[in-house]
């Protein structure tokens, strides 16, 4: 699994597309593919809305996250950044924001590769 992160608007899709080696590939944007929906290589981009809508449905992103990759271990997670600045005062934006920053620590444990995107230039850090 390949994680990128950055900020909004730092070209992370374009990094990735541009630099797959594969023929193959699907992006899937603010979700994960079900059972049987991709063939190849999925990319998921805007993964922390993905967070936010499981949440908000009152699913258990963690586990579902676990059990996607445990199924497809060959992919790439696109996120954005969104734990810096001014801390929400409303009580679900917080948790969103320290919850996504958990699973994203998890990720990244778990990740072969992971970079952060910048004006379009990736770095590798992991």
């Amino acid at each position: 699994m390949r994680l990128v992160i950055g900020g909004y608007g730092q070209g992370k899709l374009e990094f990735v597309l541009g630099g797959l080696d594969v023929s193959e590939y699907g992006v899937w944007d603010g979700e994960l593919p079900g059972d049987g929906k991709w063939s190849g290589f999925p990319v998921v981009n805007h993964f922390h809305r993905w967070v936010r809508g499981r949440l908000m449905d009152g699913g258990c992103p963690e586990a579902e996250i676990r059990a996607f990759l445990d199924r497809c271990e060959d992919c790439v997670i696109i996120c954005d950044e969104i734990g810096s600045g001014i801390v929400p005062g409303d009580g679900f934006e917080r948790e969103y924001r320290e919850r996504t920053g958990r699973i994203l620590i998890e990720l990244a444990a778990r990740a072969e590769r992971v970079e952060r995107v910048i004006c379009g230039i990736g770095q590798r850090i992991k």
